[in-house]
């Protein structure tokens, strides 16, 4: 018999059906859709376990990731796929994803293409793969590339905003507007400040005495100590003053009389702006074009201004530090921390509030050698003095008196650093490592202790300073993994700490770090002490104000309300009976019930 012409393949040209039914091996698919299976539940799964954090996130971004490389290998090496079929199915799939890059928003560059595109791509092609396994190599291999190519490029139908505190795209349809230009499409231009608003004795007096000077308070440790707030919020709710719409920003507020300080993106413009306590009408904006934008926090400063001597400083994410008239944004001075530092903002941006201490005004950007921790004059803005830091922080300076001397503490991810607020000098440098970011402030308990939160699931550390002759050495007391707080800042009262043990409320005795007790589930949020009230006001991650006791016997969540729409990681500020609190798209004033005030209503009196 005549032999038959052959294709490549080893398939005959002719009766090509009783060729493929004798010759043509199906596909082994399922190492493939195990695979597939382990991707979602990898991408997925760490968002169910209590406590999420840096660990999870890593698990639910590389696992994914290392899913898609692992069907690859099955691709090339033990799928069944003639050569050529293996061949070109490989750098098909390179092409899809390549033109889902090029097809999606910029926005989900980075982390979405791991996440979705990359993922959503390769399961389509293992789905279509495993439909069509017993057909023809072209036919299988063309069909499940197709479907790869809708795969990749269906995310292009999607923007994201951001990413929740527990690692989950914030994604919502492309078209739709976001909160900033619906913000700037319906924003009027503000009328310039009156002779009211900035020309008075008693406005430049509340300049020089601000009630709450910038990121945290004054002592940056998240305590207010006014008058004692009311727990009958179901008799006597909080009231909302006013609510209006503000750009992104992870700040918080400055507070002085009935000026509110804060910073927000306005599409290319970086801003500083001033609004009035009791309406929310814009006072000033100061404006300077800068964006900066990152795929975890979205686009906007992250930093809070800082009103010290009637003097304010802000800091913008991609590095400019400025001195402003409090009362009308004029410029007094500005420089470029990327010059004076000598570096590219950092992943996620330039984030240290300014520090004002003396004469001059401290700020970390991370430079290399000694340009980690940056002072300068706050008359003119002439450097004063600089020292070296870690290379990424995410928290920033702040004034402490520790073993009988005041000293600038400065947290980053190579440690903890004591430094001479006058000279420079460094008293101590305290060496704990971390790979990953830290973006909390230190806390300094009693003369000596000083507490070191970090992230990525290491915990917390206490460690003892001693000052002995000008020499300064520290010693470590406990470290606690049963505070392992991420973003979220925690608070210490009365010998005990509380705040986020990953994406769970806790509270941990100081003496020992052993837990006391751990219960409410409020998101990645942040929590303020209203130390006369022995309360806690938890802004939740979700927009809740929650009210909790200081009790560190027990979790006693007493009341909530929803105080804003959408995702708040800004820290929360009370000043008086109000509550001044704002996210990345509005921004809110509640006035609170007093104790003394609602008793004496509520007994008729």
């Amino acid at each position: 018999m005549k032999d038959q012409p052959v294709t490549p393949d080893g398939i005959t040209t002719e009766e090509p059906e009783r060729a493929i039914a004798g010759t043509l091996r199906s596909l082994r698919v399922w190492p493939a859709l195990i695979l597939s299976v382990a991707l979602v539940c990898l991408r997925y799964g760490p968002g169910l376990i209590e406590g999420g954090g840096a660990k999870y996130f890593m698990i639910a971004a590389f696992g994914p990731l290392i899913c898609c490389l692992l069907i690859l290998i099955w691709w090339l090496a033990a799928s069944r796929a003639t050569w050529k079929e293996r061949c070109y199915g490989f750098l098909g799939l390179i092409a899809c994803v390549v033109f889902g890059f090029l097809v999606v928003d910029p926005t989900l560059h980075g982390p979405g293409i791991m996440f979705i595109v990359m993922p959503l791509g390769l399961i389509l092609f293992v789905v279509g793969l495993s439909i069509l396994r017993h057909q023809p190599p072209f036919k299988r291999t063309g069909i499940a590339l197709v479907l790869a190519l809708i795969g990749c490029c269906l995310p292009g139908l999607l923007r994201n905003e951001g990413m929740t505190g527990d690692y989950a795209m914030v994604l919502h349809w492309r078209w739709t507007p976001t909160p900033e230009e619906l913000m700037l499409a319906n924003r009027t231009a503000p009328a310039p400040p009156s002779k009211s608003d900035v020309d008075d004795v008693e406005t430049a007096k509340v300049f020089l005495e601000p009630e709450w000077p910038g990121f945290r308070g004054e002592g940056r440790d998240g305590r207010q100590t006014g008058p004692v707030i009311a727990t009958t919020w179901d008799r006597s709710p909080p009231e909302q003053l006013w609510k209006i719409a503000v750009g992104p920003g992870w700040g918080s507020f400055a507070v002085a009389g009935n000026f509110l300080f804060t910073q927000e993106q306005r599409g290319p413009m970086e801003c500083v702006v001033c609004y009035d306590a009791n309406t929310g009408r814009e006072i000033w904006v100061q404006q300077t074009e800068a964006r900066f934008d990152d795929p975890m926090g979205g686009p906007g400063p992250r930093t809070t201004p800082t009103l010290k001597d009637g003097k304010l400083f802000a800091t913008g994410a991609t590095g400019n530090l400025v001195r402003l008239d409090p009362a009308t944004g004029a410029v007094i001075w500005k420089l470029d921390l990327q010059k004076v530092a000598g570096r590219k903002p950092p992943m996620w941006g330039f984030t240290a509030s300014p520090l004002v201490a003396g004469s001059v005004v401290i700020v970390h950007a991370g430079g290399e050698g000694d340009k980690g921790i940056l002072a300068f004059d706050i008359e003119n803005g002439d450097p004063a003095w600089s020292a070296p830091s870690g290379d990424h922080s995410y928290s920033s300076p702040q004034l402490n008196r520790i073993a009988g001397e005041e000293s600038v503490l400065m947290l980053s991810n190579s440690g903890v650093d004591l430094i001479d607020p006058r000279s420079g000098k460094m008293r101590l440098r305290y060496e704990w490592l971390i790979g990953d970011y830290r973006a909390l402030q230190p806390k300094v308990v009693g003369e000596d202790v000083v507490l070191l939160p970090t992230g990525s699931n290491k915990g917390t550390r206490a460690i003892r300073i001693k000052n002995v002759d000008g020499k300064y050495s520290a010693e470590e007391l406990w470290t606690s993994r049963n505070m392992k707080p991420d973003f979220s800042d925690f608070i210490v009262f009365d010998g005990h700490a509380y705040g986020f043990d990953g994406g769970i409320f806790a509270s941990i005795n100081l003496e020992t770090g052993d837990r006391n007790w751990e219960g409410g589930r409020y998101g990645k949020g942040q929590v303020l002490l209203l130390e006369n009230s022995r309360l806690l006001l938890v802004a939740a991650e979700n927009g809740a104000a929650v009210l909790l006791k200081a009790d560190p016997d027990e979790e006693v969540a007493l009341h909530s309300f929803k105080a804003l729409e959408g995702k708040t990681w800004n820290h929360p500020v009370v000043v008086g009976d109000r509550l001044y609190i704002r996210n990345a798209q509005e921004a809110a004033c509640h006035r609170l019930p007093l104790a003394e005030t609602r008793e004496t209503e509520v007994s008729g009196q």
